[in-house]
């Protein structure tokens, strides 16, 4: 398979025609091998629009949904970001120029991601979830959905950061963009997606008596 032609195809037909106009997130996209962020058995379909398995459940986002998200993020070159679940991103985001940390709990996943994120530079941390791993990011992002605000990670941000992820309580949810200022945060809903939960961080049913 031709890889190199599949990834330009992608950005043609996913991420450019849904008004993802940053030529450097483009050209980011353009040039990071999404294939290399799952299994070599599942390669072949790193680049249609299916969220493609990892390992474990966890799975690729939509190029389409990141491309927004990340746009949103207006990330700059030098800036000090956090992926969150998010591998792909987290290389997207380095080859945009970006000092990036990728921050996974499941060592499986890590174990397929991994040749990659070295590849690129990237440093990969292994930690729950429910925490940030570190401080002081200007962006974070996150490839997964939450079913809502992120506290522990809102407070990694520095004044001025910005968090992008998807929250959802059912079948729908809403991709939102925080940014930390001086005063609190803001809240800013971007457009309607609903990749999977981060199971971890999935609320706990709640039985009445």
């Amino acid at each position: 398979m031709d890889f190199s032609a599949a990834r330009k195809i992608m950005v043609d037909s996913q991420v450019r025609v849904n008004d993802v106009t940053d030529r450097a997130l483009q050209a980011a996209m353009l040039a990071v091998p999404r294939e290399r962020f799952v299994p070599a058995d599942r390669a072949f379909s790193a680049y249609a629009e299916v969220e493609v398995e990892i390992a474990n459940g966890r799975r690729l986002m939509l190029a389409r949904d990141l491309s927004k998200l990340l746009m949103a993020l207006s990330p700059q070159s030098g800036e000090k970001a956090l992926a969150i679940a998010a591998p792909y991103a987290a290389a997207v985001l380095a080859e945009a120029g970006l000092s990036v940390t990728a921050q996974e709990e499941d060592q499986a996943v890590l174990d397929v991601v991994a040749p990659a994120l070295s590849e690129a530079g990237i440093e990969a941390v292994v930690a729950p979830f429910s925490e940030a791993a570190g401080e002081g990011y200007d962006v974070i992002v996150c490839e997964a959905a939450v079913a809502g605000r992120p506290e522990a990670w809102l407070k990694a941000l520095n004044t001025g950061g910005r968090l992008a992820v998807v929250e959802r309580t059912g079948p729908a949810g809403k991709a939102v963009l925080y940014v930390k200022g001086e005063g609190g945060v803001s809240r800013r809903e971007l457009f309607d997606a609903a990749p999977p939960f981060l199971a971890s961080l999935m609320p706990k049913p709640a039985f009445a008596l």
